[in-house]
């Protein structure tokens, strides 16, 4: 009997270890993936035990009915801020959480990929959401500095040479040891995107070859731009293009352009209006972008349409320019038809590029025999809603104001900088309100450039955001300084973005309780002017904005958050934990623009490294 007994308890003891073992196992796995499955999360950062009690939500310490929006915690509440965050998994060191093709994967979403509609925004539901801070690459370096970083980057810094070897015939970029070196090609200038750009010059007859045209051409929108060498040649031209594509079978080539200097988005034309207002671009380019232009009664051309000015020029390099076989002949036929219907004339055509013209003034459209597709759009659709919006087949007529004027009656750059945009009258200001909103921002840039000076020297900044940019006067005060700003207009405010594209500036619309189309490590300087506030009335997490600006933000790069001393007391409790330090701070009354409840608070994202990047690095 003794001898079962001890059987009996040796079997209740096996049975205890293991259910104990499987539970341990259960709850590794589960905290294992919470903090970066890889373990060099752990290894990199120790974290608080209080850090995080719930993935994915908002709450970054407390409980869970604790309002994690308040910028002011109540007495007694310091210790549920987290020492650390966590770091996500190494695998994630590129993540773009609203543009992540896994996540659609894993929610089953239905998508039409033949509509590119897996290339358009998901974002997250609040409990998939990544509250960890996104690792470097293994070797990662501080960014190469502009202008030699339009031709050159480190290769640990954006560790993918597939394009490489893809595109070796077309001089795209080649490996040359630690760095990935950019001769200026592309799929339809071999030799060299300067050289393109005074062709298309030379066909439009502008003076000495110039795309500029003296000023009048300014902002241009480069359709799957690859790596923007087009975009990087434009800008010694006085030219800023918005260089866009899809992180599609060529991955990376926009954290390329952006690692570079150039100015990019990551966008597709598939099914919702691009986040531009209309009348924004003076030439929209496609050099062999493998957009099927003839789909859905030609949608994708339409919205081209919305976004140019009166008299806009799309440029098309591909062979159906030059019609070769019978395919390509079929589709020119089919093109110059949609886009004569359209009302756009051939300006000049020759080898390879066609360039054509948008008119100036409604009197084609109203010419055009009744019925006849594309129709007008609707008098009461708004053409500058993009937030969401689906694309329409249709054509966006001018306002009566730019009938009259015919064009846009811009001003040339850079005299358009500063003088009173036309579309000022849409949103009921004067030109006095626009002159004083300028010469705010002038005085308050040259404040800010103050604090940063024993920080940072000549090209220690290039790519900027202003995450509220208001009428862009912010940008237009850096005029001369060696910088661009891709100015950020709130989906839910005044849409002052096209006053911003007026001026002759470039930017986008977003939703800051979301996740920017951006890769991470891709901007030197964020302004966050009441970003902080305005996101509170929203009911949206303060620390999801901390943790997506450190996404966005290069290491050693900086933040200036200009708002209310609640936000400032906010964001220094966090700054150990996000690994950034105290640069200035100062009170904003000294502007002597009535703003004096604005605190200015600057900070820098300090440089660190995951473990197993220090040991790949070494």
């Amino acid at each position: 009997m003794r001898g079962r007994s001890d059987g009996g308890q040796k079997k209740r003891l096996i049975t205890s270890v293991c259910v104990v073992a499987i539970f341990l196992g259960f709850l590794y796995a589960y905290y294992g993936s919470l903090f970066g499955s890889s373990g060099s999360g752990a290894a990199a950062l120790e974290y608080g035990s209080r850090s995080l009690r719930k993935l994915g939500s908002s709450y970054l310490g407390g409980d869970d009915d604790t309002d994690s929006t308040k910028f002011g915690q109540e007495d007694g509440e310091e210790d549920v801020i987290p020492k650390t965050f966590p770091v996500c998994d190494d695998r994630h060191s590129e993540l773009i959480p609203c543009l992540d093709r896994h996540l659609i994967y894993q929610l089953r979403l239905k998508l039409d990929l033949s509509l590119m509609e897996h290339y358009e925004r998901h974002c997250p539901p609040p409990e998939r959401r990544y509250n960890c801070l996104i690792p470097p690459p293994p070797g990662y370096k501080i960014p190469i500095k502009w202008p030699q970083s339009r031709d050159e980057v480190w290769k640990a810094n954006i560790p993918h040479t597939h394009l490489a070897h893809e595109k070796s015939d077309q001089n795209w970029m080649v490996v040359k040891g630690e760095k990935i070196v950019f001769p200026g090609g592309g799929t339809h200038f071999h030799y060299g995107a300067d050289k393109y750009i005074a062709s298309i010059a030379n066909m439009l007859n502008f003076s000495n070859n110039n795309l500029n045209n003296e000023g009048r051409l300014r902002t241009v929108l480069d359709v799957g731009c690859g790596v923007a060498s087009f975009g990087a040649y434009l800008l010694s031209s006085d030219i800023i293009a918005m260089s866009l594509a899809p992180n599609d079978v060529h991955q990376n080539q926009i954290q390329f352009a952006l690692e570079r200097g150039i100015p990019a988005y990551l966008g597709v034309l598939g099914t919702k209006r691009l986040p531009y207002p209309s009348r924004s671009f003076e030439l929209a380019h496609c050099s062999r972008c493998r957009i099927d232009w003839l789909q859905r009664d030609g949608i994708l051309l339409l919205e081209l349409d919305r976004l140019l000015r009166p008299g806009g020029y799309f440029a098309y390099s591909s062979p159906e320019a030059y019609a070769q076989d019978e395919e390509d002949l079929r589709i020119w036929r089919e093109m110059s038809a949609l886009v004569g219907r359209m009302c756009w004339r051939i300006a000049a055509k020759k080898n390879q590029t066609v360039i054509w013209q948008k008119p100036l003034t409604n009197d084609c459209y109203m010419e055009r025999e009744p019925g006849t597709n594309p129709p007008l759009c609707r008098s009461d659709a708004d053409p500058d809603a993009v937030w969401g919006v689906p694309m329409e087949a249709c054509i966006t007529p001018y306002t009566e104001h730019d009938q009259k004027a015919k064009g846009s009656g811009l001003a040339p750059w850079p005299a358009r900088l500063t003088s009173p945009p036309p579309r000022l009258a849409d949103f009921g200001y004067s030109s006095d309100m626009f002159e004083k909103d300028t010469e705010t921002w002038r005085r308050r840039v040259e404040s800010y450039w103050n604090l940063l000076s024993p920080k940072i020297e000549a090209d220690t900044l290039r790519n900027l955001m202003d995450m509220k940019a208001n009428m862009g006067s912010f940008a237009a005060a850096l005029k001369s300084k060696n910088v661009w700003v891709m100015n950020v207009v709130p989906e839910d405010g005044p849409n002052t973005l096209k006053l911003i594209y007026d001026r002759g500036l470039i930017g986008t619309t977003h939703n800051w309780c979301e996740a920017f189309s951006t890769y991470p490590r891709t901007y030197d300087l964020l302004h966050a002017w009441t970003v902080f506030s305005d996101i509170e009335k929203k009911g949206c997490s303060g620390e999801d904005l901390l943790l997506e600006m450190d996404r966005i933000l290069r290491p050693s790069g900086f933040i200036i958050i200009r708002d209310k001393q609640s936000v400032i007391d906010f964001i220094r409790k966090y700054l150990s934990a996000l690994h950034w330090e105290a640069v200035a701070t100062a009170d904003s009354s000294s502007d002597s623009d009535n703003e004096g409840d604005e605190v200015v608070f600057i900070v820098q994202k300090k440089m660190w490294l995951t473990s197993e990047s220090l040991r790949n690095t070494e």
